[in-house]
């Protein structure tokens, strides 16, 4: 089966994307992309989010997989998939507020695959985006999510994670019976 996500020489990751046309929004070319983008993250146990560059869209779009919201609402707790919670959707995403205080925390990508590194990431954040059904929201997070808000916006400024990293580790996963 042909791999959906892009890895770290795709020169798709490196540009910066398109805003999506407001109009565009609930067309059937969108919602496409977001069925691929959900599929593809779905496919990943280790996933927490996916831009839409990472699957060879340039456009101004990020998902957050319902096993993350779910992992983060019960501290951790093992989620079944009765209990995961939809994915959201951000269109056309834009930091608004970023904290002062800043703390490293450990990243890695399903672009840039098995390689870990610190990144310096604001603590808080708050963002504005449309849902996919053209609604405007604005959500404010902080810790793991206010770090995915970051990751993911820079994906869209075509930037990776392992442009800011330090400590960067190749830890490749383990086998079965390992």
């Amino acid at each position: 089966m042909k791999k959906i996500i892009l890895n770290r020489d795709a020169p798709a990751l490196r540009k910066i994307a398109l805003e999506v046309p407001i109009k565009a929004i609930g067309t059937k070319k969108i919602q496409n992309i977001l069925n691929k983008m959900k599929g593809a993250l779905d496919k990943e146990d280790d996933g927490v989010a996916i831009a839409a560059p990472q699957i060879g869209e340039s456009l101004r779009i990020f998902v957050v997989s319902g096993r993350t919201l779910s992992l983060i609402k019960n501290g951790d707790a093992v989620i079944k998939d009765k209990n995961k919670s939809d994915d959201i959707v951000f269109i056309n995403p834009v930091l608004t507020k970023l904290s002062k205080s800043k703390k490293k925390m450990e990243e890695g990508c399903l672009s840039v695959r098995w390689l870990y590194g610190q990144v310096e990431r604001s603590e808080k954040a708050t963002i504005e985006a449309y849902d996919e059904n053209g609604k405007k929201f604005i959500k404010g997070a902080s810790g793991l999510m206010a770090q995915i808000f970051q990751h993911e916006v820079d994906h869209l400024n075509g930037v990776l994670f392992i442009d800011k990293a330090t400590n960067v580790e190749n830890i490749p996963p383990k086998k079965e019976n390992e």
